[in-house]
């Protein structure tokens, strides 16, 4: 899906943390962010680094990779959501990982990411899930053994026939919002209440 030339979304006031160890990818994720008109960024090699910029600045978004040697970025989010600064706690996050085994993706929504993007990604695309965590409406939960957003999606439930669908839920396969291989029309259909707004 091509973004719509009409669209105006102003980032240029964002503050965004990216945690990437590897050199390359860091400057294609700082590019691309340039590129989306983000002035103000913030770059980590580490995950101790990542902790160290999440105490001291006030952030909008994070950027975080999936597998990084000290602390990989599943542990960095469950750091943020249950250790994190109160004013930090609940700041968007979206995972990025190279695998897109279910698992994986669960793995991240279960450290308390709102979103995951698979590798390898267009510009386009991060920044369709960008507008997207931006227009999240979802609840943050504090439990016993999970603080992140809720990972139920507001009347879009499991494919019909999958367990934990409510009978309320539409009818719609948009419910794991998180999976990395959403299709055209998942996308449209979480794009759209954006678009209508703007």
């Amino acid at each position: 899906m091509a973004l719509d030339p009409k669209i105006r979304i102003n980032l240029d006031r964002s503050v965004v943390l990216l945690v990437e160890q590897n050199s390359q990818a860091m400057d294609a994720l700082t590019a691309m962010f340039r590129g989306f008109g983000v002035r103000k960024q913030f770059k980590a090699a580490s995950g101790a680094e990542a902790m160290h910029i999440i105490k001291t600045q006030e952030l909008d978004l994070i950027v975080v990779d999936a597998h990084m040697p000290d602390m990989d970025g599943y542990d960095l989010v469950r750091w943020l959501r249950r250790e994190g600064p109160d004013n930090a706690r609940f700041t968007p996050v979206i995972m990025l990982t190279g695998h897109a085994a279910r698992s994986m993706v669960e793995k991240s929504r279960d450290s308390g990411a709102n979103f995951v993007v698979s590798r390898p990604f267009t510009p386009e695309i991060l920044l369709q899930r960008v507008f997207w965590v931006a227009k999240d409406e979802r609840q943050m939960v504090v439990a016993e053994g999970y603080v992140g957003p809720d990972r139920r999606f507001k009347n879009m439930g499991p494919p019909l026939g999958i367990k934990g669908r409510r009978k309320d839920d539409l009818s719609t396969h948009v419910g794991a919002a998180t999976d990395p291989n959403m299709d055209q029309s998942d996308i449209d259909m979480l794009l759209k209440p954006m678009k209508a707004q703007l």
